[in-house]
């Protein structure tokens, strides 16, 4: 089904190696922690605001994979083999960056890129289908995510657990996230297409992980980690932009 002129997914292939991008509608939507929605915890995602994305996206359906990073980059830095479709982890800010830009030099008509911290939330409530879950995808974190009490202590092959709202998978647990922006406190009022601090020390990271407690899977958990440091439950997602032709490269 397509809307507004967009399909609602892309399918590329690098390699062999395909991987879907889910079309996340422009909207509105309040950012940050709201008590009665998303529980009482932490300090750093406090301060819930009213943010405007004006733009349509899309992000991956997963996380980016061990397989295809390494079609990408000819390379695996992750810790924990064994299935090429776990995603990718011990990968810092710049190896993120590089591959985003390597990607960009093999797929024509599409412009890569690491997600805003804003794109990555509206997009793990589930954009302008959000049923308001507390986790991406549901309430209930061992349905959606793997997270430390089930885990085992590893990651494990993406897309096993619920989509949330738009068809998108592990938004919540497998490993975190960078994101594109410095990491700062959020603002007090509504923002259009944030883009976080003009610098900074360290970038921000999202969505929990499998060593991680479910709580800090929610979707408005939020922490941040030094641009420059490797760690085995961190990893990556894709965003992007069309800008030519679409589809099946």
């Amino acid at each position: 089904m397509e809307q507004k002129g967009h399909p609602r997914r892309l399918t590329y292939s690098i390699g062999g190696v395909s991987f879907d991008m889910i079309l996340v509608e422009h909207g509105t939507f309040v950012m940050g922690r709201e008590p009665e929605r998303d529980g009482d915890q932490y300090y750093d995602d406090k301060r819930a605001h009213e943010v405007t994305l004006t733009q349509d996206y899309y992000i991956g359906e997963t996380q980016v994979t061990q397989a295809l990073w390494s079609a990408v980059m000819g390379s695996n830095p992750s810790k924990m083999r064994g299935d090429d479709e776990r995603p990718v982890e011990n990968v810092f800010w710049g190896d993120c960056q590089a591959f985003v830009e390597k990607l960009n030099g093999q797929v024509e008509g599409v412009r890569f890129a690491l997600p805003t911290e804003a794109q990555w939330e509206y997009a793990a409530r589930g954009g302008n289908r959000s049923k308001g879950y507390k986790y991406a995808g549901g309430d209930e974190p061992d349905e959606v995510a793997w997270h430390k009490g089930n885990a085992g202590g590893e990651t494990h092959p993406v897309g096993q657990k619920k989509a949330n709202e738009i068809g998108v998978y592990d938004m919540s647990g497998n490993v975190c996230e960078w994101c594109a922006d410095w990491y700062g406190e959020y603002p007090t009022e509504a923002v259009v297409e944030p883009r976080g601090p003009q610098e900074g020390d360290s970038r921000v990271i999202r969505g929990g992980s499998f060593g991680g407690r479910a709580d800090r899977s929610r979707s408005a958990y939020r922490d941040a980690y030094a641009p420059e440091m490797r760690d085995g439950e961190i990893g990556m997602r894709l965003v992007c932009t069309v800008v030519g032709p679409t589809g099946d490269k």
